[in-house]
């Protein structure tokens, strides 16, 4: 990933966003531009259009905090997109070769397998920052049922590429729309990360509607919330979902559901556990190749 063009792009996206009635900004005349116009940023961020124009081109080198500050207060950039203009501008100041030597491959201990195996009713799960699935307790793969029978188990690839998704997801658009602004927030991390780059190429050659949502250059972070689900063999379920950072690990994540006692959404986890055991045991019946 190109880290001026991903600066670029950011910065012209806010700037786009932000009109001059929310700037607090008097307008005159026509206008031509759907947001600022690069010399209103420079004026709110108490920096010279000339140096508001280089950075907005992607140069980022030697800014200091202050300035970072002064950018984030006057495109009104939310907490994570904030984040997210810092982690841009390490990646410019650090350069590729120091990306490159502070990035490792991550390792599942044995003991967050043992850790996410003895949720029994929750579904629970390990990813990657690519938002690749590593490992899942049985509740787990059978609420993602469909996204396993796909190698790699990848939550984004399922949600653009495979066309059951729609309805796995009932609110599809939010969750995919969290899914880009996830990659972007990992891209301004990792710009030199050849997998999460091809993960992008493909997504962008072959979804429309992710290319569509990559372009607006939006960031996100999974923390807490809700998540609606339409389970293909219990219907929907309504489960509320934490994410958990693992210290120390490169981009390794915790993810588990739960539903509150007595309410339909803990009824419908009970049913998928049933469902899930039926099926293990239809599987440990089915006779093997050799018995055939």
């Amino acid at each position: 990933m190109d880290n001026r063009a991903e600066v670029s792009a950011f910065l012209r996206s806010r700037r786009d966003k932000i009109t001059p009635e929310r700037a607090g900004l008097p307008v005159y005349g026509q206008r031509r531009v759907p947001g600022l116009r690069r010399g209103e940023v420079a004026t709110l961020a108490g920096v010279s259009v000339e140096y508001y124009t280089r950075l907005e081109r992607g140069n980022l080198g030697g800014v200091s905090d202050s300035v970072l500050d002064a950018l984030a207060r006057a495109l009104r950039l939310n907490d994570i997109e904030r984040d997210h203009l810092y982690a841009l501008a390490r990646a410019a100041n650090t350069g590729p070769a120091g990306i490159r030597r502070r990035q490792k491959k991550a390792v599942v201990r044995p003991s967050v397998l043992r850790l996410i195996e003895g949720l029994h009713d929750q579904p629970a799960y390990l990813r990657n920052n690519r938002m690749d699935i590593l490992a899942a307790n049985p509740l787990a793969r059978a609420l993602h049922c469909e996204v396993f029978e796909v190698e790699p188990v990848n939550t984004c690839r399922f949600a653009f590429l495979d066309p059951r998704a729609t309805r796995f997801y009932a609110d599809w658009e939010r969750v995919a729309r969290g899914a880009v602004g996830v990659l972007r927030v990992e891209v301004a991390k990792h710009p030199y990360d050849r997998e999460l780059s091809n993960l992008i190429g493909e997504l962008s050659t072959r979804s429309d509607a992710f290319r569509t949502m990559w372009g607006a250059h939006d960031v996100h972070v999974y923390t807490d919330g809700t998540k609606r689900f339409r389970h293909p063999a219990v219907g929907e379920l309504e489960l509320v979902h934490e994410m958990l950072d693992l210290p120390g690990e490169n981009g390794l994540s915790i993810t588990v559901y739960s539903a509150d006692p007595g309410t339909p959404a803990a009824d419908a986890l009970q049913l998928l556990a049933s469902w899930a055991a039926t099926q293990d045991q239809d599987q440990a019946a089915a006779p093997t190749e050799g018995e055939r």
